[in-house]
Parts: C-alpha cells; structure tokens; sequence
C-alpha cells in the first residue's frame, strides 16, 4: 500500500505552497488505493502553536483533501531520545557548543545543506555548562555503512553522498531532535512508503537514507516536486508572509475550485511552479 504524508509545522500559517504539497501528497496515495497521513510536527518550542494546527485541518478540509491524523511528534519525544542516546553510545554522534556566530567566522565552505560545520567540536573538550546540540560525525557513519541508494519517483534513483552536508545536527540545543531525526524517525513509524515534498529537500535525504542505514530503518521511495515561486522567484515561504491559506478561507474562496486549479497547473497570477 502507498502511503504519504503531509507533515507541516504550526509556526505560522499554510499559504498556496503548502497546498501544492499536501495536494501531491494526497492524489499520490489516492491514486493508489493508499492512505494519506497528516503529521503536525510541532516540537519547534514556543514558535510551534496548537491553534495553528486547527487551522491546517480546516485547510485541508477546505481543499477538499481527506486524511487519517497520526500522533504528532510532541508526543513522541522518548522515541527521538532514545535514537539519539543510541547513535551517541554508538559513537556516530559528537556534542558541539558553537553558536552560529562562531561557525560563520571561521569562513567554513558551503555544502548541499549550507554552511558545512568545520568539525571545530570534535575530540574537543567541552565546557559542560554551556549548551551542546548533538552533530552526527559523517565520516565514521559512512565507513560503517557504506554505499547508500534511494529511488526519487521524478528523478530516478540515487546514490547519497552524506558528506555533501558535514556533520549536520541531529539534535538541536533548543529541541529534542533535528528536522532529519524527528522525519526519519517518524515516516518509519508511520508506515510512510513514499515521502513527497518540495524539491529543495532533496539534498536532505541524503542524510535521511544515512540514518537509516544506522538505525536499521525502512528505506521508502522519494517523490520531490517541483516549488511554487512568487514575482521576484523565491519560493513561497512563511517568513515572507506568503498569502495563506486561512485569508483565502475566511474571505470565501472556493477551496476546492482552488485545489482544481493547482492540480490543473493554473496558478494565481505571480506565481509559478518551479521543475523539480
């Protein structure tokens, strides 16, 4: 059986990206005789607002999409804890007390993920009373694991290359897990057979598959689409206070009209969809 998911975070409304993906999500499982999951991953500390996760359900309902709701990660956080001591026991994780700041003056490289950490943590001494996020060490995880393959449903299939991203945090000093370990962990759990989301994550997998690999997880298949843009060709984005969803509701669009249009390819004007 296929099943997917949609997963957003409630630290800020959905607007029109989010309704492409959930969308893709939706008509992937259907078309299928699948199931389609709807996740709130809302360990984002107080940025992450229940009364925004209400919204998302009305949302999706508004689209005229249907789904079967699973835990949210809050309720999950000994699952990602005990991941976390295991990889650490294991040794494939280091603690790291640098701030951001610090990391950008040491002038490090970028890499698929962004800045590349430079290791600066690693062997080191630590100051137990400051802070520590918890990096994987990549290198000592590739040795173990080997060569790691992924199928992508657009882009065919995959070979990771970890060490494009550095030691990335799995475990962030002001959450309990990272994006990668919590989705990892939570697609596992979920029984998520095809992971679908926007093509700017693909680089992530690569992570995601090596984790995997370490945890002796399930391996699903991968469908990343394409990006909606605005005018100036950035993608839609919460931070940029994209139109949301909630506005075109309560100011009495049709939302499955809507929901038609996108899958149709016919986007509100200023707004195009990027390839994969």
């Amino acid at each position: 059986m296929v099943v997917t998911r949609f997963a957003p975070s409630p630290n800020g409304p959905l607007h029109l990206g989010h309704a492409f993906s959930a969308i893709v999500a939706h008509d992937l499982a259907r078309e299928a005789g699948g199931r389609f999951l709807l996740r709130i991953e809302d360990i984002d500390g107080p940025r992450s607002r229940p009364e925004l996760a209400d919204a998302f359900r009305r949302d999706l309902e508004w689209l005229g999409l249907e789904w079967d709701e699973v835990p949210a990660q809050s309720t999950r956080l000994d699952t990602y804890e005990d991941a976390a001591r295991g990889l650490l026991e294991r040794g494939y994780l280091y603690p790291c007390t640098c701030t951001r700041a610090e990391i950008e003056a040491l002038e490090p490289r970028l890499g698929s993920q962004g800045t590349i950490y430079p290791g600066t943590c690693k062997g080191r001494l630590l100051d137990p009373a400051r802070p520590a996020a918890l990096r994987l060490d990549v290198e000592r995880a590739m040795a173990d694991s080997g060569e790691l393959v992924w199928e992508d449903e657009l882009a065919g299939r995959k070979v990771a290359y970890p060490r494009e991203a550095g030691d990335v945090v799995i475990v962030r000093k002001d959450a309990p897990a990272s994006y990668h370990l919590a989705a990892t962990l939570d697609d596992a759990a979920d029984g998520v057979t095809l992971v679908t989301r926007g093509a700017d994550l693909l680089p992530a997998t690569d992570i995601h598959r090596l984790l995997q690999a370490l945890l002796g997880l399930p391996v699903p298949r991968w469908h990343h689409h394409g990006l909606l843009l605005d005018g100036s060709g950035q993608k839609l984005a919460k931070r940029r206070g994209s139109p949301s969803l909630a506005d075109r509701r309560e100011a009495g669009e049709d939302g499955r009209a809507l929901a038609a249009q996108l899958r149709a390819g016919e986007f509100p004007a200023g707004i195009t969809l990027a390839s994969a």
